[in-house]
């Protein structure tokens, strides 16, 4: 078995997104993706004025979107007829495929709201297949808990907590996890994935080489291999990700994400043209 190691430690951009919502990027700049991962945010405030105007309706190709309430109440609606209100520890994952329209509005006027969205990259041949919303309630997840740590499970398999995502190409592993100080997380990963941790809040150290100070808010890509050790130097959460790399070309002309220049511009078309969804 090989140890897994830091490769990179990343501070998240300021960014703004929707009709103004402020957030922090850390994939979809620096990285530009990390395959087969595409964009990660964290949308987060107490302020109401960084999140009240929300995502109002916008179209999406050839991705499949995680979202994650950790606070806050949030109100989805697309183009499939699907729709949800989400509120904290609900996730949304929506396969957008050949077209969805959707929007994502704050169902709440005041108050703390937090949050991740996850973009998923889709291969060539599931790019233009029948969109999918999957909503995933809070209480459908299931958890392992002991004295140490509590790890919620969205996709994947830790112990005997199965996430509700099953059978996906990227065969993706998606963790909350949260660690008390001074103690271990241990997990097996696939050498094939690749894989990250966001820090929610807190001091981690990971493996067994040296590595700078990382604490709050920062996104720590990690090097292949098959055994991953997490140490908390306080109270911690965060977000393990991995999924396996999907090794086509892209491209990417906003909220659209194909293998071609040439579908990019299809999509635009076909979205002037109102003949987007299908």
């Amino acid at each position: 078995m090989s140890d897994i190691e830091v490769k990179k430690i990343i501070e998240p951009t300021p960014a703004s997104d929707g009709a103004g919502v402020k957030l922090k990027r850390s994939i979809g700049v620096e990285p530009n993706y990390f395959d087969p991962f595409l964009m990660l945010d964290e949308f987060g405030s107490e302020n109401s004025e960084d999140y009240i105007a929300g995502f109002p309706p916008h179209p999406h190709r050839g991705i499949e979107t995680v979202t994650y309430m950790l606070a806050g109440d949030f109100e989805h609606k697309d183009s499939t007829g699907g729709e949800g209100r989400m509120t904290a520890g609900d996730v949304q994952w929506m396969k957008t495929g050949s077209g969805i329209i959707h929007s994502e509005m704050p169902a709440m006027k005041e108050g703390k709201l937090h949050g991740f969205q996850l973009w998923i990259n889709m291969p060539a041949k599931l790019k233009m297949s029948k969109p999918n919303y999957i909503y995933i309630d809070a209480e459908q997840m299931q958890s392992y808990k002991d004295d140490e740590k509590i790890v919620k499970v969205i996709a994947g398999k830790f112990e005997k907590a199965e996430g509700p995502i099953k059978k996906h190409n990227v065969e993706p592993v998606y963790f909350d996890v949260e660690l008390n100080k001074d103690k271990e997380f241990n997990f097996n990963l696939p050498t094939t994935h690749n894989s990250f941790i966001y820090l929610i809040e807190g001091e981690i150290k990971i493996g067994n080489q040296q590595h700078q100070k990382v604490e709050n808010s920062k996104l720590i890509l990690l090097e292949k291999g098959d055994k991953l050790k997490v140490i908390s130097l306080t109270d911690a959460k965060f977000l393990l990700i991995a999924g396996k790399p999907i090794g086509e070309q892209i491209a990417r002309g906003g909220p659209f994400v194909m293998n071609t220049k040439q579908e990019i511009l299809q999509a635009v078309e076909d979205y002037h043209k109102g003949t987007f969804v299908k």
